[in-house]
Parts: C-alpha cells; structure tokens; sequence
C-alpha cells in the first residue's frame, strides 16, 4: 500500500502528462480523463491509509452454525439470563447491602436451566462466553446451555478458545455418536472430552479405544486419559488397569494402582490385603500397666521393613515426604490400598464401630485411623466412615492435630445422614468449623440443616459478633437454603431493639452491629425469594427459538 500511495503521490507532482497513474485500464476509460482517474484512486488509497487495513485476499465464508434441537428458554427466564450476564461484572468491596448479588446465583441458575434441557438464545451467546471466559467455576454448565452454536461461535474469536479446549458440549443436543476423528486427529482437551463422552455411553468401549492407542501416547497424556476410567469403574476394566501397572511412568502406575483398589475384588486389593494381615494383628493376650491400655485385646502394627519391587509395582511410593518416617509412610499405603471387608475376619468379626474402638500399641493409632480414612473415602464405605467419623457431638480437634478429616469422610454417607451429621455438629460447635463441611451437603440444604445454619446465626448476632466474621457461611446459606423458608426466615430481618435510656443488655448484639446483621438477613430473605423466582421462570412455558 505504501508503494502504491508513493507513486500516485509521484505522478501528481510530476504531471499526468508526463507521468501515467499507477491506476488500472478501466479507470479512464468511458471518457473519464487521466487526471480524474488519479484523484480517484488518491481518495481510495486515502481512506485505506486511514482505516489502516492492508488489503488481503478474501477468505471463505464460515460453515453456518449448527442448529440445536433443544427447546428455547421460556421468555421470563430470557429475560433473567440477560440480567444476570449483564450484573456480571458489578461486584465491588465495600458494605454488601441488602441487595442480593446476583453473580453468585448465575452459576445455579445455569445448571437449573441446563436441568430442564434449554438452549441459551443466540443473541445472548456472546455474553454468555464472554462471562465463562472471565469466570472458570461457570464454564462447564455455560457451554452446556450454550450447546454447539457455543462452539461454533468460540471458533470466530480467539479469546474464546477455552471452549474448544473443553470438548464437545454435552447435553441433549449432543448426546447422539460423537465424530471419531476427534480421537484420531484433535487437541487432547477435544480428545479427552470424547473418551469421557464414550465412557459415559459405553464403558467397555471407551476403555478399549483407549487401550489401543495407549503405546503411542505421552505419559502426561496416558495419566489424564486414565482418570477418565474413574467413572463408571468395574471389575472389568481390572484386566487393562493390571497391566498398566507395569507402565514406565510411575504416576501412572499410582494411579492404576489407586483405581485397582478401589475395586474390592481384584487381584491388587488382595494382595495389599496380605500385606496389610502381615502388618496389623489383634493381640488377645491382654496386658497390665506396662502396654497402658490394661486388660483387654488391641491392636499391634508391624511395619514394613522395605519396600521391595512387587509393592512398588502395586502402587507403594518408595520415598516419603519430608518429615514422614519410611516405615509409617509404606504402611499406610498399604492399609489405604487393602480393602475394608477384610478386617472383620482379621479382628474376630468385629463390626467397624468395634474395630475403631480398639486401642493400638505404640502410638501407631493415628497413621492406622487416618489410612483407614482414606480407605474409607477411596471404597465408599459408608458403615466405616460413620465408624471413624464418630458423634458429631464430639469437640473438634484443632486443625492439623487430628488423623480425621470429617468432611472427605462425610462424603462418603449418604446425602441424607450427611446433613443430618452436620446439623448436630453445627448445634453442638456453632460455625466457626462448619464451613467446610458445609461444602459436602446436597443443595438445597435438609430442613434440619437449614434451620441448625441459620439458629447459629442469629445465636452470633445475640452474642454480639458481626455478621463478616461469618460472611462464608452467610454466602453458602443465600445459595444452599431452601427457597421455601424465605418466609419463616422473615422475622431475622428485624434490628434488634436498645433498652430505652440504657446500653444494651448483655448478650445483645455490639453497638452498631443490629444496622449489619438486619441487612444480612435481608439479603438473605431477599435472596431466596429471587432463587424461588428464578425456579419457577424456568418452569414457565417455553418461548420462541431465538
């Protein structure tokens, strides 16, 4: 362009007539003089120096958009969508107010929406990607709702690219067979959504697509590709998992490892089982004051003197961390890894409860409770997670003093005596515990548990806190509490009321606390209205398609 523009420049000073325009044919043809022709293309040349675009060769069109089978979101629920992208980015420090925030419900409106099986609008796509690209935690139900016109469109812009990273969108709208040469030619991101696509639909065929390819893969691939069997996991994948044990990367025979044992039947978990016999024994002789347990059976712990090669390849980690003593660290992989059912025949038939409550010799108690925990997780278990979890009525130990971890073990309970166990545990302790245990309970939270939460709170306002000292529980409890008890809660939006001519009577909340906890409890009743609202959009009947 630059050329160009120099030698129109060049022949106007020189004269046409001494000098012919670099301008084509055509242009002073039909009686239009070469001068003309000059100062036409001098203005051409002009708006292109200032739109500073270089010309270039026209590419082709994009493919259209694929279209989307699923129905349209009903009209108010647009409407809402639109809202919520649009209030996306209005988040600030300072005083929250009573006003709910409305980026911490789009994440829930999201999966209710995909819940119901709608296609986000077109028109809203672009917002829709910008919010997911901003905030990870929403990207997997965005790209749900938005479906393969998402895709489509993250393909126009390069600052959508996290979406073809993620894979094909799944939902309805692609739940038919996904193109196989996605797995032959694609990114790992596009190749690892469609081996979990594949697990999903057809485990035995997932894990044989992977098994073909694995000799040509890269370990950090093969690594990835294996967590993928975790869902949908069998006995019938023991046979490939067992051979992965011998792989050259040993966080991928760590892995298998971890799988195989998760399996209470195969040959990996017997043999951790032989192991663990050979290490932990009951002592019926009883003792007197010399073992400080008195009269009575307990637990001895052998443990192992080496780590030879057979338990390397079953998954057993040779080095320890730093601070964690060989013997103590090979043990405890060993019982994590043996499986639970085994331990009754070992301690005379003895149920897990009793088990627990068996004293252990020489400080040994710990690392055998807390590898016990993480088999507990690892297996499912509930009767043995209920047995290390203890009564919820029981002090909680200070953070990093305790073998346990109460909210890994809850997890393994069902939802229901999840929420049970913390409602109790809330009632006993009050929050300042709780948090992460919150975190493991289904939403919307059990009435129970609902009613043990927001007890607790109005239990801190009386006794004079301020209501951000508790601020994430206050945030879980706008998101998690049933919409339902948005009435019953209405009572808490109250300040509480002075002593005429007086300070406030002991208990009370602190001088200029009420003004707070009043706006807390506002937001919170507001906030549940806004989530029922919000549901019932979504029930609403379905518009047009965008």
């Amino acid at each position: 362009m630059n050329r160009t523009w120099d030698e129109l420049v060049t022949t106007a000073l020189l004269g046409t007539t001494r000098r012919m325009p670099p301008v084509p044919p055509v242009r002073v043809r039909g009686g239009q003089d070469v001068a003309s022709a000059l100062l036409d293309a001098a203005a051409v040349e002009t708006v292109r120096r200032r739109a500073g675009a270089v010309p270039a060769v026209a590419r082709a069109r994009p493919e259209p958009a694929p279209g989307d089978v699923r129905p349209p979101l009903p009209p108010a629920a647009r409407r809402r969508l639109a809202l919520l992208l649009a209030d996306r980015g209005s988040t600030g420090g300072g005083r929250r107010g009573a006003a709910p925030d409305l980026t911490e419900l789009l994440p829930q409106w999201l999966a209710a929406a995909n819940r119901h099986g709608y296609q986000a609008p077109a028109a809203l796509l672009p917002a829709l990607l910008e919010a997911a690209r901003a905030r990870t935690d929403l990207r997997s139900e965005a790209l749900v709702l938005g479906g393969p016109r998402a895709r489509w469109l993250a393909g126009l812009n390069p600052q959508w690219k996290y979406a073809l990273r993620a894979g094909p969108a799944a939902g309805p709208a692609a739940a038919g067979p996904a193109d196989s040469r996605v797995w032959e030619e694609g990114l790992f991101a596009e190749r690892a959504a469609y081996l979990t696509s594949l697990r999903r639909r057809d485990p035995a065929a997932a894990r044989e697509l992977l098994a073909g390819a694995w000799p040509t893969e890269r370990a950090e691939d093969r690594l990835m590709f294996l967590d993928v069997l975790r869902e949908g996991l069998s006995a019938a994948d023991e046979p490939f998992l067992e051979r992965t044990l011998s792989d050259r990367s040993r966080n991928v025979r760590a892995t298998a490892a971890e799988l195989l044992s998760a399996l209470p039947g195969s040959a990996l978990a017997a043999r951790m089982a032989e192991r663990a016999r050979s290490c932990v024994s009951l002592d019926r002789t009883g003792g007197t004051g010399i073992t400080g347990f008195g009269e009575g059976p307990r637990i001895t712990v052998e443990a192992p003197h080496e780590c030879d090669k057979d338990m390397q390849r079953d998954g057993v980690v040779v080095k320890p961390p730093s601070g964690r003593g060989e013997r103590s660290w090979w043990l405890s992989q060993i019982v994590e890894a043996a499986p639970l059912a085994a331990w009754r025949e070992r301690f005379g038939g003895r149920s897990p409860a009793g088990i627990v409550a068996l004293p252990v010799t020489d400080g040994w108690q710990p690392e055998l409770h807390a590898a016990w925990c993480r088999a507990a997780v690892r297996q499912r278990d509930a009767e043995w997670a209920r047995a290390l979890l203890g009564p919820a009525s029981e002090p909680p130990a200070a953070e990093g003093t305790s073998w346990r971890d109460p909210a890994k073990l809850l997890s393994a309970l069902p939802p229901e005596e999840r929420a049970e166990w913390v409602a109790e545990f809330v009632s006993a302790h009050g929050l300042s515990d709780a948090f992460r245990l919150l975190g493991v309970c289904a939403v919307p939270w059990a009435e129970p548990l609902g009613r043990a939460i927001v007890d607790a709170l109005d239990t801190a306002r009386d006794a004079g806190g301020y209501p951000w000292s508790f601020s994430g529980v206050m945030g879980l409890a706008e998101r998690c509490l049933d919409p339902a008890q948005a009435d019953r809660l209405e009572v808490l939006t109250a300040q509480p009321q002075e002593p005429d001519g007086g300070p406030a009577a002991p208990g009370a909340a602190a001088a200029g606390a009420g003004a707070y906890w009043g706006e807390a409890f506002q937001r919170l009743v507001g906030t549940l209205r806004l989530r029922a609202t919000m549901l019932a959009e979504l029930s609403g009947p379905a518009g047009r398609p965008a």
